[in-house]
């Protein structure tokens, strides 16, 4: 339950800049005071409200912070909330799904970017969910602490890769006392004891003073936690600030609102899929939530936070993270029985309050997120069919952080990374989500790889070709049941994750091919190794590999490539202009691409 809305402050979006139809926009930034019946059925999955401090009404009590970006002139708008999940706070969807600049603080319309959601007029919402978060994002979430409560914990750090360079180790939790600090160069790698000394009761630095982390090895804190967050009130949270703010629309942004959207990208994505399966979709008087749900790159993940001292900025892949809890049955939206746990479940409940839901993963996902279990059974041994209400992609060909303006050199990897954006996709989907929701026009059909036509593969089946410098990967895509994660143990069985398959030129053969894929001029994978300083042939935290085909056939044959040249392929250039066309107007006309992406790529973009 909402209490009060209190409002910080409100001035024009990015200097009253106006976008088409809908006009100019204003930002509103504030707080929602709100609190929570432990005995309420719709609260009762959430970990440690039961122990959380109560007021006098009996009800425990949060905050949080939400920004809202609403049309200035209401009747601009579409009457439509789009709820972005915040991803440790930051704000993706200006960056990815716009392709502007990152941040949470736009000044002007080029930091909105093709500013596709205010041309179409939706007021768009964040909140506050995450009470690890950092404050300075602006969006904060204030959850109450326990107190009295001590349990074995770990931490995990791997200095140099997606969280920077550590100079010490901040503890997820405050600390009564460190049990081991230990060190290891691979995953799989042998744990070592390094010395250590505790700053204070969250940092942690290795001894003697001055020692530095070694670059891409993985240091793991074993210690005695306390004052866990009551962080599954995230949940609620979402849940109660979003239908409060469709249920008084005209307070928010001038009109009613008609119906709510949400998107959520990588961990924000996770978040969504959780909020689904926990109930949370429907709010405390059984009305649903989010009418649609769009999740690019979660693959079959959750986020780590509903659960006593989780830590929900983990992200669980092959190198990093690995031991955390990120995945668990059930996976797909699809009812399935899991032959590990006995249980028969679907992601969905099956009732009023499930969303439409589309789904977008990247081969990343597939490598190391076992997107693949999805839309087949848990053992990987057969395609399943989808609810009518669901779809899923896998865009072929890019990675799991893939958008405008990708980096195109190594950076810690063996091979170039990949630079292929998916986002045209993506905002096409988008689209196709609010029209299937608002007038219930179905969106276009699933483009997913299947088992049945051989474009989905266990991983050591994928037919790479001999590329020059082209290595696959030797340990992948193990999706395995964590029945402890503060004590870790190598599990005796495995899911049944795969991968898509390629082809002779090492490009995914199923799902949905972009131009750059249908049209290719080198291979795109969805994965790449790392090289020194990091521990060199693992699987590098969410990379891709771009490697270009040769321009000539003297070229290739000198460099042993077995891929033909683009002087091979394309002659003068005549038949890739002639095929590059086809491709975009056969996603534009299956409304994969929106008409202004189509004419980017035509235009060579």
């Amino acid at each position: 339950m909402i209490h009060s809305i209190e409002i910080l402050k409100r001035a024009p979006l990015a200097g009253g800049a106006e976008f088409g139809a809908s006009g100019a926009y204003e930002r509103i930034d504030g707080v929602a005071f709100g609190s929570l019946d432990p005995a309420h059925p719709g609260n009762a999955c959430i970990a440690l409200l039961d122990k959380a401090q109560r007021n006098a009404a009996g009800r425990v009590e949060y905050q949080s912070a939400f920004v809202l970006f609403r049309p200035a002139d209401p009747v601009r708008g579409n009457g439509r909330l789009l709820y972005e999940v915040n991803n440790r706070g930051r704000i993706m969807m200006l960056a990815n799904l716009c392709a502007g600049p990152a941040g949470n603080e736009p000044k002007t319309a080029a930091d909105l970017g093709n500013a596709l959601p205010f041309r179409l007029g939706f007021s768009l919402l964040w909140t506050g969910w995450d009470p690890a978060a950092p404050k300075a994002t602006g969006l904060w979430l204030d959850a109450p602490v326990v107190e009295g409560i001590v349990q074995a914990s770990r931490d995990e750090y791997v200095s140099g890769t997606r969280l920077g360079v550590h100079e010490q180790f901040r503890l997820s939790h405050e600390a009564t006392k460190v049990d081991s600090v230990t060190v290891r160069r691979t995953q799989t790698g042998e744990r070592t004891a390094v010395p250590f000394v505790l700053a204070d009761n969250r940092f942690v630095k290795l001894a003697p003073e001055g020692t530095k982390p070694v670059t891409g090895s993985i240091y793991e804190v074993r210690y005695q936690a306390t004052k866990p967050w009551v962080q599954g009130i995230g949940f609620a949270a979402t849940r109660d600030i979003v239908s409060h703010i469709r249920a008084n629309g005209p307070d928010f942004t001038g009109r009613a609102i008609t119906h709510t959207l949400a998107f959520g990208i990588s961990q924000a994505g996770r978040y969504l899929r959780d909020h689904i399966a926990h109930g949370f979709n429907k709010d405390e008087n059984g009305a649903r939530v989010f009418d649609g749900v769009l999740t690019h790159v979660a693959g079959i993940g959750r986020v780590f936070l509903n659960t006593p001292f989780a830590q929900p900025f983990r992200t669980r892949t092959w190198h990093e993270d690995h031991d955390f809890p990120e995945v668990e049955f059930p996976f797909s939206a699809a009812t399935a029985t899991d032959p590990l746990t006995g249980a028969t479940g679907a992601l969905l409940r099956g009732d009023a309050s499930d969303p439409k839901l589309i789904e977008t993963n990247t081969p990343t996902e597939y490598w190391q997120k076992g997107a693949s279990l999805l839309h087949t059974d848990p053992m990987g041994t057969r395609d399943i069919d989808l609810p009518a209400n669901v779809r899923g992609f896998l865009i072929s060909g890019t990675q799991h952080g893939g958008k405008a303006g990708m980096p195109r050199d190594n950076g810690p990897c063996v091979n170039p990374r990949n630079w292929h954006d998916p986002m045209g996709a993506v905002r096409a989907l988008l689209v196709a989500l609010d029209e299937w929701v608002v007038s219930d026009r179905a969106p276009p059909d699933s483009r997913l790889p299947r088992i049945a036509d051989g474009t989905l593969v266990r991983d050591k089946d994928a037919a790479f070709p001999a590329i020059p410098g082209l290595t696959p990967p030797r340990a992948a895509n193990d999706v395995s049941p964590l029945p402890s994660w503060s004590d870790p143990q190598q599990p005796a069985k495995s899911w049944g994750a795969l991968v898509p398959q390629v082809g002779a030129d090492g490009n995914e053969t199923g799902g949905l091919l972009l131009p750059d894929i249908a049209v290719p001029r080198g291979t795109f994978t969805g994965w790449n190794l790392y090289r020194e300083p990091h521990p060199a042939g693992e699987l590098a935290d969410r990379d891709g590999t771009y490697l270009a085909f040769a321009e000539t056939k003297a070229a290739r044959e000198a460099a042993g490539d077995p891929r033909p040249s683009l002087e091979e392929r394309y002659g003068d250039g005549t038949a890739y202009t002639a095929g590059r066309r086809q491709a975009v107007e056969a996603l534009r006309a299956a409304r994969l691409l929106l008409a202004e992406d189509a004419e980017t790529f035509l235009s060579g973009g």
